[in-house]
């Protein structure tokens, strides 16, 4: 299966680098330049394992993904339940370590194409496609990182992100 990687260094804690991450709604919506709508869904308040939410491009494309994995400030996983018709799957990661006084964070996607007969080319194009996406993304959310007020905003509610433990310093 393709998969496709961004990185940055970040000059922030993993615990807000994580937090700001995975923010949804109204505020992801500050930093994310794909996305123009994203939620949690079945009532969750907050990310967990099992928890499912519902993305809508900025070109109308609609994904339903669930979380495989959460372990905050480490890493985060997520797969595709429902989406374009194009993906056979699709899964995204996302993964935080310490970096001299800051975070490495690291951004994946994985999937696959559809129909078999495409499958060859359309990974291809999927491959340079996505690189370009998830590079947008990445440099979008460093941006956001070095943001004073989105950072503060993220810090004055509270927890940031329910149980990620970010917090005022």
């Amino acid at each position: 299966m393709p998969q496709v990687r961004a990185e940055r260094r970040i000059r922030l804690d993993p615990e807000t680098a994580f937090a700001l991450s995975q923010t949804t709604g109204e505020f992801r919506l500050k930093w994310d330049p794909f996305i123009s709508a994203q939620g949690f869904l079945d009532g969750a308040q907050a990310a967990g394992k099992g928890v499912r939410t519902r993305t809508v491009s900025r070109m109308g494309l609609k994904m339903v993904s669930e979380y495989v994995s959460y372990t905050p400030p480490k890493n985060v996983g997520m797969t595709m339940v429902s989406g374009p018709w194009f993906f056979e799957n699709f899964g995204g990661g996302w993964r935080f370590t310490p970096d001299d006084g800051g975070t490495r964070a690291v951004w994946k996607y994985t999937f696959s194409c559809r129909p078999a007969l495409l499958k060859p080319v359309a990974e291809r194009i999927g491959s340079w496609l996505l690189g370009r996406e998830i590079e947008r993304r990445i440099e979008a959310f460093a941006r956001a990182c070095e943001d004073p007020a989105l950072v503060a905003e993220l810090r004055a509610q509270g927890d940031g992100v329910p149980g990620t433990g970010v917090t005022e310093h």
